[in-house]
């Protein structure tokens, strides 16, 4: 290629540094390329004092990257997977999905307290409806309050606030140096991530195949399989930021095992469980999870939590 390939993101630290993380590998891949780094701004980034939930959530920090890959100002675009919606815009593909770091949340705390530890009525700050869903489940005496930013943002919010404890993902924390803040990481028995959290993903354009190889070599086989399994899941569910879903797959090579929850808003009812299969068969089985969970009463909450969700009645 006798031009620079220029890789799209949002201009997040976070986002940043999966961007430069991408870069580095596609260089140390193919020397004789230059490849270049191209911020673009999303709604997202730009409406921060409002919360997720009740400005809609397709597409908000991807969309504007996605059009600027299917105009061709970018060559690819790098995101956090589980920004992604669950199909892909009409001539964008995943062209490849990196190694993911470790997936669960992760707990800041003052005094580096545990979640178990914090004190009757704490006040622990979120923006997801997820962790909202699950930490009430957990322990119905906790106050949740909403916050919204990047990891910085909300680091520094949080440290000038009253507020006990927040949640916030292991893998950010982690990429951008900041472990020595996490209290505890949080176990997946108590707190399911987000579907592809703790996963980078590459966007490509479907026509593009000279950049559609190079892409490739960054493809981790069984994080793949992983979100395979849990996209499906969540697309099944018709589920997004609106609704407190979580999910988790892990996988030996041979098969997979997929975990799914589904909750109430204030987590007084809630559905989990875990089915496992072949790992050539990972969408079916996330399918198949999400079908398993509507039949136990999931379909119920789903429908509730989104008119909740649009009324703002989840405080």
């Amino acid at each position: 290629m006798n031009r620079p390939v220029i890789i799209g993101t949002r201009g997040s630290d976070l986002a940043l540094w999966q961007a430069n993380f991408v870069k580095k590998r596609l260089e140390s891949l193919h020397p004789n390329i230059d490849f270049a780094v191209e911020v673009i701004s999303t709604t997202g980034d730009r409406v921060v004092d409002v919360s997720l939930s009740k400005i809609g959530d397709k597409g908000l920090f991807t969309r504007q990257i996605e059009e600027n890959l299917l105009d061709g100002r970018i060559d690819l675009a790098v995101h956090s997977l589980k920004d992604l919606q669950t199909s892909q815009s009409v001539g964008i593909k995943i062209g490849a999905v990196c190694e993911r770091e470790v997936p669960n949340d992760a707990l800041i705390s003052r005094d580096g307290v545990s979640l178990s530890e914090l004190p009757e009525g704490a006040v622990i700050a979120t923006g997801s409806l997820r962790r909202r869903s699950q930490l009430l489940a957990f322990r119905q005496d906790l106050r949740i309050v909403d916050i919204r930013g990047n990891v910085p943002t909300r680091l520094k919010k949080f440290d000038g606030s009253e507020s006990d404890a927040m949640i916030l993902a292991y893998a950010g924390l982690s990429r951008l140096g900041l472990s020595e803040r996490i209290a505890e990481v949080i176990s997946t028995e108590i707190m399911l991530p987000a579907v592809g959290q703790g996963a980078v993903a590459v966007e490509v354009r479907n026509v593009e195949d000279e950049i559609t190889a190079m892409v490739a070599s960054l493809d981790h086989d069984e994080t793949r399989v992983c979100v395979l399994a849990e996209r499906s899941f969540l697309r099944r569910l018709e589920g997004g930021c609106q609704v407190p879903i979580g999910a988790l797959a892990t996988t030996d090579g041979r098969e997979v095992s997929i975990t799914g929850y589904v909750g109430a808003l204030d987590g007084s009812v809630s559905f989990r469980k875990t089915i496992s299969g072949a790992a050539g068969s990972a969408e079916e089985l996330g399918d198949r999870l999400a079908e398993d969970l509507i039949g136990l009463g999931a379909g119920r909450l789903l429908d509730d939590a989104r008119t909740d969700s649009q009324i703002g009645s989840f405080g």
